[in-house]
């Protein structure tokens, strides 16, 4: 994993400090505290989103030419800090208000599903989508794909009882129930590779739009503050409870193509699993928490429509770019050896 290339001034000066200093510059700092307090739209903003990233990477797999100390290093989680608090204002304006009610959590959540007027990604995909838009959409999306449960599950320990039971239960299955060949990062990658994509860790970031690294940004942040802990589930829940049928029509998309069960795996192991995710998410995951902290549940609602909101954005993305005949990617993504 290397440092990804810079998108503006903060990303450039950050990767320098990080790779060659043992303390931050004035120089990150300042800027680092320009960005935080800009007027540019957060959740698009390519030199936030990615610097961003740059720090929550820290808490994963890291970079090779980063030394491990900087995880933890005070200076970096204030900058970091106030980057995060730029883009959850950002994401707080793009959900807009959410009213609680006394129905049962799980209810709240189908109704925000329901309510949901997003563009269908999956159903374009499955009638239209030709193979460089499909390499496209897997570039975006392997910036989350290939870590798949882990910003999640930053948020078990934050957790008791039934609540942090069902959150193990349905992660389990994202990493493979034990197979390290089932595990859904890999079945993405083993996609990915199908389609002549590098599939290596981080290997697609210098292509991804801001939008992919604000989606991934959003889980993370909700997963490492045990503050957002509720968030983190409703978060997870709304993507259990909206991914069976939209995957069922991506794998139709790939068939489509010519590609058989090899390669639509990936898919077709959602459709069956998040299936059974979705009332062990909605209620005992979701349900068990707001009965123990019911003081929660409007965060559990903020998790599931970010959650949502964010797959819009990135929906509206790549059907925007592709209907004005443009690339929804930074520049043509490098095909694998």
């Amino acid at each position: 994993m290397r440092l990804p290339e810079p998108r503006g001034p903060l990303s450039d000066a950050l990767a320098h400090d990080l790779a060659t200093r043992t303390s931050l510059s004035e120089t990150v700092l300042e800027r680092a505290g320009r960005l935080a307090t800009g007027r540019d739209e957060a959740l698009t903003h390519d030199d936030l989103q990615l610097s961003l990233a740059v720090c929550y990477e820290l808490h994963y797999r890291g970079f090779d030419e980063v030394p491990e100390d900087w995880e933890w290093d005070p200076a970096l989680l204030g900058l970091r800090a106030g980057l995060e608090r730029r883009h959850l204002t950002a994401l707080q304006h793009l959900v807009g208000d959410l009213a609680v009610t006394d129905e049962p959590i799980d209810r709240q959540i189908t109704a925000l599903i329901d309510a949901d007027e997003s563009p269908s990604l999956s159903s374009y995909m499955a009638r239209r989508g030709t193979l460089e838009q499909w390499r496209e959409y897997l570039t975006l999306r392997s910036v989350y794909h290939l870590k798949e449960g882990d910003p999640h599950t930053f948020a078990v320990p934050r957790l008791s009882g039934r609540a942090k039971a069902a959150m193990v239960e349905i992660q389990a299955d994202e990493y493979g129930g034990g197979s390290a060949a089932r595990m859904h990062s890999e079945l993405f990658a083993g996609l990915m590779r199908d389609l002549d994509l590098d599939a290596g860790y981080g290997a697609l970031w210098d292509r991804a739009p801001a939008v992919a690294f604000s989606s991934v940004n959003t889980m993370s942040l909700f997963g490492l503050h045990r503050r957002w802990r509720g968030a983190a589930l409703g978060h997870l829940t709304a993507v259990e409870m909206t991914s069976s049928e939209p995957s069922r029509r991506y794998s139709a998309g790939l068939r489509r193509l010519g590609f058989d069960e090899r390669t639509t795996v990936f898919y077709d192991e959602h459709v069956e699993a998040d299936a059974v995710h979705e009332q062990i998410a909605s209620v005992d995951m979701c349900g068990s928490l707001v009965t123990e902290e019911p003081e929660l549940a409007a965060d559990v609602l903020f998790g599931a429509a970010a959650s949502l909101a964010m797959d819009g954005l990135a929906a509206h993305h790549l059907l925007g770019a592709w209907d004005a005949g443009s690339p929804a990617l930074r520049r043509q993504q490098p095909i694998a050896a």
